[in-house]
């Protein structure tokens, strides 16, 4: 199980610190920005037994594909909550020591679904005992954050009072940010994703070694799940520094950026 206390321990400490930083930069504090990389819940679509495989081509029969379901569940299984599972969790926040500004993010990871959901519940009741905080992920409305409420009941854990969120209206959900939705400016034509922002907004590309296509491969091919966690948490960093940026609060240093292990 991967260790939080250390993580944990800045909490308390960026909740209360009272800082010279201006009141545009303190906007940054208690927002916990969140990214999710997910793969298929079985390695291929033999694995399923006879009513998932029924109930998985029911859900893609308006795919406009001549892909069989076999190649349909090979790409598409992992981003629905029904047919994937959840395998790293990126999470991050910014920390504050006198007047300098720093970005600390890290990764649970777990073969082990319900453990690692188990992990991140705890971690968020810690956080949210600390104080009122935020959540942003990218594109999270539509995806990280349905997804993470489907799979924790799926799981039979209850939801995370900041994701406690079923039958509410986007209004009601204040606390819940999201980089994408906050770029559309109320046009709904098209998908924007997190690397075409951050290129048009100078951040640093997170995609020098593998993207999300690629996870699921890259785990049911090596088992390599250490490089796809480094992966998650250079989403969630770039998540961060697109928010900056789309508040006009400057930009992170590649040295102000801590990759806790």
């Amino acid at each position: 199980m991967t260790d939080l206390y250390g993580f944990c321990n800045f909490l308390p400490y960026l909740c209360c610190e009272k800082n010279n930083f201006t009141m545009d930069l303190q906007s940054l504090k208690n927002i916990l920005f969140l990214d999710l990389e997910t793969v298929s819940g079985q390695a291929s679509f033999d694995k399923l037994d006879d009513r998932m495989q029924a109930l998985f081509v029911k859900k893609m029969r308006f795919a406009k594909t001549d892909q069989s379901p076999e190649e349909l569940y090979a790409d598409k299984a992992a981003i629905y909550a029904e047919f994937g599972k959840i395998l790293v969790i990126g999470i991050g926040f910014f920390s504050f020591s006198g007047d300098k500004l720093s970005f600390r993010c890290k990764a649970l990871k777990n073969e082990d679904e319900s453990a690692l959901l188990k992990e991140f519940s705890g971690f968020m009741e810690n956080l949210t005992q600390k104080g009122s905080w935020k959540m942003c992920a990218h594109n999270g409305k539509e995806f990280d954050y349905p997804y993470l409420c489907r799979r924790l009941l799926i799981n039979g854990l209850p939801l995370p009072k900041l994701l406690d969120i079923m039958g509410k209206k986007p209004w009601e959900t204040p606390n819940l940010m999201d980089t994408m939705e906050m770029w559309k400016f109320g046009d709904n034509k098209a998908f924007t994703s997190l690397d075409l922002m951050a290129a048009c907004l100078g951040v640093p590309s997170s995609k020098d070694d593998i993207d999300g296509s690629l996870v699921g491969k890259v785990y049911f091919e090596t088992g390599d799940i250490d490089r796809i966690a480094a992966y998650c948490q250079k989403d969630v960093a770039v998540t961060a520094q697109v928010y900056m940026k789309l508040r006009n609060l400057g930009e992170l240093l590649p040295e102000q950026i801590d990759i806790i292990a």
